[in-house]
Order: structure tokens, then C-alpha cells, then sequence
């Protein structure tokens, strides 16, 4: 069975897209996909992938006193930390102005080619100055990971930050994007 990102990639061929376009295809073809769905249509990993998007399961270690929080992060990992690492999730951002922090991403790629093999070469010390990044750092811990990682390729990456599997607790996605929105 095809995984949704084959179904877009598949419709998206050879041609560069647009913001709209992704968008639009994510709304037609996998509108109501979910994180678990998606957790069984891929390879999960131990560890997350260095320079790429990864999906998880999370249980915060604070969540009890964390004003709100993700349990399905898409994020880029930028550098180890004690028992985890710290990385940019792209869900505490509204969907467009995720496709506008991936664009920004693109300087970091280790090739042009934008496929299945190109990979983010990008640290904290290289995004904290950029302000959309501000409200998408996290720091995460491994004991507190509830699934494995899904990884996303660059030539997911645009599919990927539009499928609806973010799921905040704590707060509404209005709220959350209302706040990311001070920084930016």
C-alpha cells in the first residue's frame, strides 16, 4: 500500500511546487491521516535522523507544568543534550509559516538535489538569530519518547509540515500559534 507521502510525491512528479499546491494536495489526499497512521505506513527508528524531519511520540517530563505541549513533534534535530537532544518543531508555527521556516532551511542542505538523500547541516548556534525560529525550539529526552521515529526525507519534508497530526494538550492550535506569532 502507497503511504501518503508516495501518493503526493507521485502527483507531485518532477515539478517544483508551491506552498499552495502542497497544501492543497495534503487537504485532498490526507486530510484526516494521523500520527499513528502514519507511525504504520513507515520505518521507525531508535534514534532520530540527523538532518532530517523526524515524527515522534512524546510525554513531556514537564507537562504538568508546561503551559502546553506537542505529543506528536515534527522536528529537526539540531544538537545532542543530556539524555536527548534539542531541535525545532515545526508544529508550533501555523502551517504556512512552516513552509516559509523550511524554505529558510534550504540554505543548510548539503546538496540542491532536495531528494530522498539530502540532509540539513544546521546547529542551534546556526538558526537562534533567525526570529521565526524562536517558538520552535525544544528540548527532548529520550526516557519521555513514547514511540520510534519516523523519519522524513527532504523530498517529504513540504508534505510532511502540512499533515494535520500535531496534537497539543493544554491549549488549542489557536492559541499556540497566537503565541508563536510574538516572536515573528
Amino acid at each position: 500500500m502507497a503511504s501518503v507521502f508516495d501518493k503526493i510525491k507521485l502527483n507531485k512528479g518532477n515539478t517544483d511546487r508551491s506552498a499552495t499546491w502542497y497544501r492543497t494536495q495534503v487537504n485532498n489526499i490526507a486530510s484526516g491521516t494521523t500520527a499513528a497512521q502514519l507511525f504504520r505506513q513507515g520505518k521507525l527508528t531508535g534514534r532520530p535522523s540527523v538532518g532530517r524531519l523526524n515524527l515522534f511520540g512524546y510525554n513531556p517530563k514537564l507537562r504538568k507544568t508546561l503551559p502546553y505541549y506537542d505529543i506528536f513533534p515534527l522536528v529537526l534535530p539540531l544538537e545532542p543534550t543530556p539524555g536527548g537532544f534539542m531541535g525545532m518543531n515545526f508544529h508550533y508555527l501555523p502551517p504556512a509559516l512552516r513552509f516559509t521556516l523550511l524554505e529558510r532551511m534550504q540554505v543548510f542542505a548539503d546538496d540542491t538535489k532536495f531528494d530522498s538523500k539530502t540532509k540539513f547541516d544546521v546547529t542551534y548556534d546556526d538558526v537562534k538569530g533567525i526570529k521565526i525560529v524562536k517558538p520552535t525550539i525544544k528540548k527532548y529526552l529520550y526516557s519521555h519518547m513514547q514511540t520510534g521515529f519516523l523519519r522524513i526525507n527532504m523530498d517529504e519534508a513540504a508534505i510532511a509540515i502540512y499533515l494535520p497530526v500535531q496534537r497539543f494538550k493544554k491549549a488549542s492550535e489557536a492559541v499556540v500559534y497566537a503565541n508563536s506569532r510574538r516572536f515573528i
